[in-house]
């Protein structure tokens, strides 16, 4: 038998020591951890915690509604019904949900099961592919309180429908979205544009901004795109409580209410667009059908007013149908307009540039007159054919290259001995080849490229106009400097003759054309282009009213010029200079000339008899580009021709001016001349209808 003493329970101290400090050092990092969390931290977790039952809800805004000058709807917001389920406020009974799925089905036409719920995590909802339980038990998983759409922009007899039997269908809904919708559809589309989601690359910008990517759309094309801070508006924000479920509970700040979109009237009579489209296809058919191909592909029309440079017409053939984008971009459509060749995407009266022919000529010749190269009074004489030596350099000997009018082939002799104003009129290439690089002792020196650079941009060319429309080209003035680096070629005396008929390097957009004879026709001043009339708020009242913007006027605003160096010999032109008002009153003569001239003149057939007296320049310019050339068009010495016909009226008081160009129309004057005539005559009609009625826009 055995005994327990004192000594048997003895323990060190040391480990008593090392106990209590594991003890200290445990609670002291748990305070430590406390106190970091509690005091250091502290503010993170309360903001975490706070996010936790803080929702912040975006307000969808409205936008703003697109008018014509008259008060024609062109753009407006439109409701959108959708087929909503909201899990949370679904029955408890399995078998009444069921029966509620079904009956549904029936009248959306979604599947009740298909498909499993991972299957539904791969589509975006209301696209065809998952079942209304798989797209049910999905939003159940993530957010209850969730409206779940199980079927988008049903027609409105089936949303009727939903919303009467959605008494009894406990947690189904009808939730409606505003989507854009475009009355005058593919008439306006290049015009207008049409709206799209917010881009990847642009989600932050757009979201500092108050846009909710997904959601929100912004423009695309158009002036949906160019007015998007003004059409758009500002979403408005609530701040509420949720429980764990998402529920919302309370509101924890007051609501910021959104702001609608600014409306906006644009500058465009509607029914003169209709004419003007009207015309063009009319013409582009006519032509086709005679010659049993689709010979002329595409084409322009603008009509506007000089003296204030309201864009009152801008048909772009072809066109696109933007209503087709409202809810989304078909990948397919929008793959299909991309790859034609015409460029139905691109609103060809800004975007594209072509070789303007002798439209081109108002610029030589204004240049020309006031540079005293050439008198009103003074004789020239234009044989069907002049053979020019062309050189590369000053001591080259050049070669011979003949030039030839474009009447050689009807009359060999040409135009015989005409005047400045006749020039103009007969369109006659051989005299504007002298005045643009002179003729041996005839014209001992033309204007030449560099001074005749500097008359057409004062008339518009070779710049972007500024109007309120994206992708506008800016064409192009050649000079010596640029061929060199982009041709890797010196500047020939035949580049100058060419240039001066609006051939050659020398591209234009046909609004550019239209600015060169609308600053002709408003005594030489260069209206700003627009497209937009007024903005409106949601009422109608004017918040910001028209007023003409004057770019220059070449009578008054010297021409900037500059110096020019090429392979050793230099141009200077330092010399400011306006145009005396005499030279513009001249041109106009000479496109009046070309409607009164019974003889040869280019406009005769088409205005002489219009009763209000018109004035105008027709233009064929030839080209040869990849279109051309794939299918064998370009033949040397037979190139295909664009057809182009400016013409304003009244002559004495221009309030409309009109233009119309057409790919591979051919002859200017009987192509795109009767274009410009019908638009010419349904605007003096509307005049006559809006007079009698006592409005007008």
């Amino acid at each position: 038998m055995s005994s327990n003493t004192p000594d048997d329970f003895r323990t060190e101290s040391w480990r008593v020591w090392v106990f209590y400090l594991v003890v200290v050092l445990v609670f002291a990092l748990l305070g430590f951890r406390l106190m970091n969390l509690q005091i250091f931290e502290g503010k993170n977790w309360l903001i975490s915690a706070e996010d936790n039952y803080t929702r912040e809800i975006s307000i969808p805004t409205s936008r703003g509604i697109i008018y014509d000058r008259n008060g024609i709807i062109l753009a407006r917001n439109v409701a959108s019904y959708n087929v909503v389920i909201t899990p949370a406020y679904l029955p408890d009974d399995l078998a009444d949900i069921q029966h509620i799925y079904r009956e549904l089905s029936e009248i959306i036409d979604v599947p009740v099961n298909q498909g499993t719920v991972e299957d539904a995590k791969l589509f975006a909802s209301c696209v065809p592919g998952p079942g209304i339980a798989q797209l049910v038990e999905l939003g159940d998983s993530l957010a209850p309180y969730k409206a779940v759409p199980v079927s988008c922009d049903v027609d409105e007899a089936t949303a009727r429908i939903v919303r009467e039997r959605a008494v009894s269908w406990h947690g189904v809904s009808l939730a409606i979205d505003p989507i854009r919708d475009y009355p005058t559809g593919s008439l306006t589309a290049n015009v207008i544009g049409f709206l799209g989601p917010i881009p990847a690359s642009q989600v932050d910008t757009y979201e500092e901004l108050g846009f909710v990517a997904g959601r929100d759309k912004i423009g695309y094309a158009g002036v949906e795109s160019t007015l998007q801070d003004i059409l758009a508006g500002t979403n408005g924000k609530k701040v509420i409580e949720v429980d764990v479920a998402g529920k919302e509970l309370r509101n924890l700040e007051p609501p910021i209410q959104s702001v609608a979109g600014r409306n906006v009237r644009l500058s465009m009579d509607i029914r003169l667009q209709q004419a003007a489209e009207g015309a063009l296809l009319s013409e582009i058919n006519g032509w086709n059908a005679y010659f049993g191909q689709i010979r002329i592909s595409s084409g322009v029309t603008i009509a506007m007013n000089p003296k204030t440079g309201e864009v009152l017409a801008m048909v772009s053939y072809p066109t696109y149908e933007n209503n087709r984008f409202a809810r989304f971009i078909p990948a397919y459509y929008y793959q299909q307009l991309s790859e034609d060749p015409r460029h139905p995407l691109l609103n060809n009266a800004i975007s594209s540039e072509y070789p303007p022919g002798s439209v081109f000529k108002l610029s030589t010749a204004t240049g020309a007159l006031n540079e005293g190269v050439v008198t009103v009074d003074q004789i020239i004489q234009a044989p069907g054919q002049l053979v020019l030596t062309e050189k590369f350099s000053p001591n080259d000997p050049g070669r011979e290259r003949p030039f030839v009018d474009w009447i050689y082939d009807e009359n060999p002799d040409g135009f015989g001995t005409i005047d400045f104003l006749h020039c103009i009129a007969f369109s006659s290439n051989v005299c504007f080849y002298k005045l643009g690089g002179g003729y041996q002792d005839e014209i001992p020196e033309g204007l030449g490229i560099l001074r005749l650079g500097e008359y057409a941009r004062a008339l518009g060319y070779g710049e972007t106009s500024g109007i309120e429309l994206p992708g506008e080209a800016d064409g192009l003035i050649p000079s010596p400097q640029w061929k060199r680096i982009q041709q890797g070629e010196n500047w020939s005396t035949g580049d100058t003759y060419i240039a001066s008929v609006g051939q050659g390097y020398v591209l234009a957009t046909p609004l550019q054309v239209l600015m060169s004879g609308a600053t002709i026709a408003n005594n030489g001043k260069l209206m700003q282009p627009t497209i937009v009339y007024q903005e409106l708020d949601d009422e109608g009242r004017i918040l910001k009213p028209f007023i003409p913007r004057l770019k220059w006027d070449i009578t008054e605003d010297p021409m900037i010029t500059e110096f020019d160096c090429d392979d050793g010999y230099c141009l200077e032109l330092e010399t400011k200079k306006t145009v005396d008002p005499y030279v513009v009153e001249q041109v106009q003569n000479g496109m009046r000339l070309a409607v009164t001239n019974t003889v040869h003149g280019t406009l005769n057939d088409v205005f002489g008899d219009f009763p209000v007296a018109v004035a105008g320049k027709t233009g064929t310019a030839e080209y040869c580009d990849d279109v051309a050339l794939e299918a064998d068009r370009c033949t040397f010495g037979n190139w295909p021709t664009h057809s182009w016909t400016l013409a304003y009226a009244p002559f004495d008081d221009p309030e409309i001016i009109i233009m119309a160009f057409m790919y591979n129309g051919g002859e200017g004057a009987s192509v795109a001349g009767p274009v410009v005539g019908r638009v010419m005559e349904a605007y003096f009609e509307l005049k006559e209808i809006d007079l009698a009625e006592g409005g007008g826009g």
